[in-house]
């Protein structure tokens, strides 16, 4: 079924089930790969909140989550600037560290932010994301945990927007051709 988010339409692309399949599969390869460990989780606001939570209540293991806001979009095009908009607040010294990301496409907000992490002398630090988009990518980042790489498609849905809307949809969708 098609949907309208502002002037653009949308038809599905992911549906919950198949997300829902490939969080559960993220959780447990984390929940096994932690086992011992209690992970910090930093979920990248604001498109990763449905991700984030979801993925969480999968992870089996004791583990903490915070938050942290970057943006580098405006419409359907990425600005080519990062811009962080709320500060981490942990100290991440010798912590094992997961980064929870919706999408990753073109890595430049990642390997702006990255660096950042780093500095802070954690013993690991990973990546999940939902989504790669490959082709897009200019600033390759190693993605550890993923749920699905798509090619170059503008999607929404399930914490992705478009100028803000969109977020609300339970299933991804690619924009209309």
């Amino acid at each position: 079924m098609k949907h309208q988010v502002l002037d653009k339409t949308f038809v599905p692309y992911l549906t919950p089930a198949e997300i829902e399949a490939a969080i559960k599969r993220m959780g447990a390869d984390i929940s096994r790969d932690y086992a011992g460990k209690d992970p910090l989780f930093i979920a990248i606001l604001n498109g990763s909140f449905m991700f984030a939570s979801d993925l969480f209540k999968e992870i089996s293991i004791p583990a903490e989550i915070s938050f942290i806001k970057l943006a580098s979009y405006k419409g359907t095009e990425s600005t080519g600037n990062v811009v962080t908009a709320i500060g981490l607040e942990r100290d991440l010294f010798q912590r094992e560290v997961i980064i929870i990301e919706d999408i990753v496409d073109t890595g430049k907000t990642l390997s702006a932010f990255l660096p950042q992490l780093l500095h802070q002398q954690p013993a690991s630090l990973k990546i999940c994301s939902l989504l790669h988009k490959k082709e897009a990518t200019t600033h390759p980042v190693a993605i550890d945990y993923l749920g699905f790489e798509i090619p170059n498609l503008f999607v929404v849905g399930y914490g992705l927007d478009y100028n803000g809307f969109g977020r609300n949809l339970n299933q991804i969708m690619q924009i209309e051709a």
